[in-house]
């Protein structure tokens, strides 16, 4: 099977024509490797990113306890995208957990490609960021099962019930130099200045809950967004704090299931701009350019995320001395 047919097989790469495929398959490179070997170490300082043909790659950490099971991805997923993406380090081992069949996406041949191909460059970073939300999603959703196993965690909190949108107004000055500020095109910006809808919270008010469907990304203007999840028994856990210029909220409107955490305004209160679904799929259109740079800023803010909360449950792990969650 060539490595196209192998391509057109994974899910991320569904948006690619025959021809960005075929390019692409020319920036890999096939790897097997036996069960128990090691493809990526923690902390090594390498941005290949690699889509699994074959077989199970097992994502961990070593601690004091033993090693941490973070992610089991299979055939048709990417792992690796962070480095590739932010450029910084390995945040787990990548260990084959079974014999694996790899193709890696070489870093220095990717750039050189999408610096002459701009349509193939916004149809990897679709890619990366699908591939990204999935993870974080599936990251969220590991919480409830990590506490559920016996992992302590804080006191129990209600959320506050989430209030009506008001009459308050945002100058369309205000809108337009926070986009700005993120260098996004012209079109883009007049998109989301004029299109975006403005809504103050007061400390601690519900912006969505877990559970529920997902019409609108937020980006956040003023203050601070807290996002959290609340698990049975253990209560609320924080898992980011979003300031200005932070998106969040994309995930269900990628992947069309509800919202995998719960999002409020921090304990100073936050304003923040509602991005609806049709604008986003207006301005993200994969047949268009003009959405490089904010999809490049949504990539990398999901990688951050993902870093930050692998961080996070990893420490929770250590601290719970080695209960809750899985050993490899």
């Amino acid at each position: 099977m060539s490595l196209v047919e192998i391509l057109r097989r994974c899910g991320v790469f569904a948006h690619f024509t025959d021809e960005q495929l075929d390019l692409l398959a020319d920036c890999m490179s096939h790897s097997r490797f036996p069960a128990g070997v090691q493809v990526l170490r923690h902390g090594d300082p390498t941005r290949d990113a690699y889509v699994i043909e074959r077989g199970v790659v097992r994502i961990q950490r070593q601690t004091a306890y033993g090693a941490f099971t973070l992610a089991d991805l299979g055939a048709g997923e990417l792992f690796g995208e962070t480095s590739f993406l932010d450029g910084g380090s390995r945040t787990g081992d990548a260990v084959a957990a079974e014999e694996s069949d790899l193709l890696a996406l070489n870093p220095v041949a990717v750039s050189a490609l999408c610096e002459r191909d701009p349509q193939l460059q916004l149809a990897l970073y679709w890619a990366f960021w699908k591939s990204l939300s999935t993870k974080l999603r599936d990251t969220n959703e590991r919480l409830s099962r990590f506490f559920s196993e016996g992992a302590g965690g804080p006191s129990s909190s209600e959320l506050p019930p989430a209030a009506a949108a008001g009459d308050f107004r945002v100058d369309l000055t205000d809108k337009r130099k926070l986009f700005e500020e993120q260098r996004l095109s012209s079109l883009e910006i007049n998109f989301l200045t004029s299109l975006s809808k403005e809504r103050k919270l007061s400390p601690n008010e519900v912006i969505f809950r877990e559970g529920d469907e997902g019409e609108e990304m937020y980006v956040v203007l003023d203050g601070v967004v807290r996002i959290s999840k609340f698990i049975p028994g253990a209560g609320e856990e924080a898992l980011a704090l979003l300031e200005r210029g932070d998106y969040f909220g994309e995930m269900a409107l990628i992947d069309d299931k509800p919202r995998s955490a719960d999002a409020r305004a921090h304990t100073r209160g936050a304003v923040v701009l509602a991005i609806p679904r049709e604008v986003l799929k207006g301005i993200l259109d994969i047949k268009k350019v003009s959405s490089m740079r904010l999809l490049k800023v949504l990539c990398t803010l999901v990688a951050r995320r993902l870093r930050e909360l692998d961080e996070k449950i990893v420490g929770w792990f250590i601290i719970s001395g080695g209960q809750g969650g899985e050993l490899a």
